[in-house]
């Protein structure tokens, strides 16, 4: 494998049992709950697949969670670094993601495994960087994916803190201002493509200069913008909060900006609930995370934004289960119509998804 990957099978194999085992249904988080809203129908936006030494999330397991009672209609895949192609250069490598996507894909859309439409969108990977590969891998993944592309994500996060994070997605200082990353970037509204951008919350005015240069590319922020607290951000909730509150309302002015409300169980965050002994409700979700999805709707409006699960990797948290019922407590003062955007409408918009 590439070293990119191969730091990234490290990273997961030394937190598997920390972030991602589950001998109670799962760490830190309720086995079970009431349904609410069991009719309400849902877009998940945000998961990952992948099979990992020590950690398998696939079609089954992914089920498991998702067909535990709310009404999950379909899906959308973010690239995880799942299945690439070990034959080819460098760029193409990534299509092979797409290939395993397709094939997810497909075998959900038998009806063989349940009503919910697995993969029905999919957010890739490729290096926006890569000068004139770009176009070839994007072109190659859209077929490849069964023209289930909807979106490229290429991770900015960098932080002079790396002791957090991912070291598969540690980006150069910048590079969403880059020369030859904004070449690759302008070839995605052509083909129809969106950006998924992930990064940090101090790098949120990097994302709306980006938004602010290139009005005509839908880009969708990932995971509410990225609030950290752990490494040197860690016990500083209060002092970093404002600092992200205002860059998620400037960047909200910028109208090809959509948010996805999730990611807060990642460990990234600092709440620390995968070290509870006592599962978390999602009444206390709803109350801890609050603040951050009450912003990013007031800012950004309910038809631009739109509830993940970014599963497995906020089972660190809580359970599938559990963490819709949260977010269907943090949206229970929105009409049915602002509902239906948060839940489903706005993903199937983006990501060109039908929900019946």
């Amino acid at each position: 494998p590439t070293q990119g990957a191969q730091e990234f099978y490290g990273f997961m194999g030394r937190h598997t049992l920390l972030e991602l085992h589950s001998d109670r249904d799962p760490i830190g988080g309720a086995a079970s709950e009431d349904i609410l809203e069991p009719l309400l129908p849902i877009i998940d936006p945000h998961h990952h697949l992948w099979d990992r030494p020590g950690s398998r999330y696939l079609l089954e397991e992914f089920l498991a969670d998702a067909e535990s009672g709310h009404n999950i209609r379909s899906t959308v895949f973010v690239e995880c670094n799942s299945m690439y192609r070990m034959d080819c250069p460098e760029p193409m490598r990534a299509v092979g993601e797409a290939e395993f996507v397709s094939g997810i894909a497909t075998m959900s859309a038998s009806g063989e495994y349940g009503a919910t439409r697995v993969c029905a969108g999919m957010a890739g990977f490729a290096d926006l960087c890569a000068g004139n590969w770009v176009q070839k891998v994007l072109e190659a993944e859209i077929v490849a994916s069964g023209k289930r592309l909807r979106s490229i994500r290429h991770s900015a996060c960098w932080d002079p803190d790396a002791t957090f994070g991912v070291p598969r997605m540690r980006a150069p200082k910048g590079l969403l201002a880059f020369e030859d990353f904004r070449a690759g970037f302008s070839k995605l509204a052509p083909l129809g493509l969106c950006f998924e951008a992930w990064q940090y919350f101090t790098q949120l005015p990097e994302v709306t200069d980006l938004a602010r240069s290139y009005p005509g590319t839908t880009i969708v922020l990932d995971h509410v913008g990225g609030p950290v607290g752990v490494g040197s951000y860690a016990g500083r909730r209060e002092e970093m909060f404002p600092i992200w509150q205002n860059s998620i309302r400037e960047l909200a002015k910028c109208e090809n900006v959509f948010v996805k409300l999730g990611g807060l169980g990642m460990t990234l965050c600092g709440f620390g609930f995968e070290r509870r002994d006592i599962p978390m409700t999602s009444i206390e979700l709803a109350q801890a995370w609050r603040p951050y999805i009450d912003t990013c709707i007031d800012a950004f409006g309910p038809d631009r934004c739109m509830f993940e699960s970014n599963f497995p990797l906020d089972k660190a948290s809580c359970s599938y289960q559990v963490l819709w019922n949260a977010f269907k407590r943090l949206a229970a003062a929105y009409s049915s119509s602002q509902k239906e955007s948060l839940f489903s409408g706005t993903a199937a918009r983006v990501y060109s998804l039908v929900t019946k």
